[in-house]
């Protein structure tokens, strides 16, 4: 049981990052190259991406867990009850888990968020001065809109729960920075960004709800429920 925990206690958490970069690439596609989102972002390419993430994590999961689960029998200063699971990593273990589920992930996202919030302000500046040229000849019909606002409010709130989130865990996963009861706080802070992501998107995405409602109400099952348009 204690390699299902923790293995389960692994993939998940990565799982939600790799779904995260899937998200960033669609949105990168779709804000900054729109007329190849048709041909490039296609149904079939989108399930083969979401397949290989699990299957990606999931063996990543398996090799860093691998020869490292320790069921102590004796209680000792790093278990505080008998019989507890503990886990216990390299240092090269760290260090590649450390550029593999945090610095690539990190920089992945907030390279591709900025490129789509640099050419949504460009955009947003753009339809600003059509607007404000025809808000001169019909001054009370047009109201500019504030788009650069949505953009940066939606691209903030991502990449800070994002990071805050991972940070203190990779920052302070040294023993000899925090201890065993500060060491399960930052574990369930890193857990918690898998809870955030769906109402993250709640808030943002009305396509998300959308989505959300037809799993509740079973309305996925329906033979039909792919061809549901969720814009």
């Amino acid at each position: 049981m204690c390699a299902v925990y923790y293995y389960l206690g692994c993939q998940i958490p990565l799982v939600s990052i790799g779904n995260i970069i899937l998200i960033s690439v669609d949105r990168y596609v779709a804000i900054c190259h729109p007329m190849h989102y048709p041909t490039r972002i296609t149904v079939v390419r989108v399930k083969l991406c979401v397949f290989l993430c699990w299957l990606w994590y999931g063996l990543y999961s398996i090799f860093y867990i691998q020869d490292q689960i320790i069921h102590l029998i004796k209680p000792d200063k790093n278990v505080s009850c008998l019989g507890q699971c503990s886990i216990m990593f390299s240092y090269v273990t760290g260090v590649a888990d450390l550029i593999l589920t945090f610095i690539i992930p990190v920089t992945a996202i907030v390279v591709l968020y900025m490129r789509v919030f640099v050419v949504a302000v460009i955009q947003a500046r753009s339809m600003r001065s059509h607007v404000t040229f025809v808000s001169i000849q019909h001054p009370s019909k047009v109201k500019p809109k504030r788009s650069e606002l949505k953009a940066a409010r939606t691209l903030g709130v991502l990449v800070f729960t994002y990071l805050l989130c991972f940070c203190p865990l990779y920052t302070f996963l040294d023993i000899n920075l925090i201890d065993t009861s500060n060491q399960y706080l930052l574990t369930g802070l890193f857990y918690f960004n898998s809870c955030l992501n769906p109402v993250i998107y709640t808030l943002f995405y009305p396509w998300f709800r959308k989505a959300v409602k037809l799993i509740i109400t079973l309305q996925i099952l329906k033979p039909d429920s792919c061809e549901t348009n969720m814009l």
